[in-house]
């Protein structure tokens, strides 16, 4: 097993309409090594946070995926 993040996590927020929303990352995401399942580590907590995290792969984020 590797001990690589399987996913980063980010909190994303609309912006007005024809602006890109804008993507945080607030946390990392790895693999539990027991048993099936994953264990989230925050990082940072959005301000007006609406609930809603997005997970990518390391490799969609370092290739700018959620920009």
């Amino acid at each position: 097993m590797s001990n690589a993040p399987a996913y980063f996590a980010f909190a994303v927020r609309e912006r007005d309409k024809g602006k890109k929303a804008v993507w945080t990352r607030i946390g990392t995401v790895w693999s539990l090594k027991e048993r099936d399942g994953f264990s989230l580590e925050i990082e940072a907590l959005p301000v007006n946070f609406d609930g809603r995290l997005v997970l990518m792969p390391p490799k969609a984020a370092q290739d700018g995926g959620p920009a």
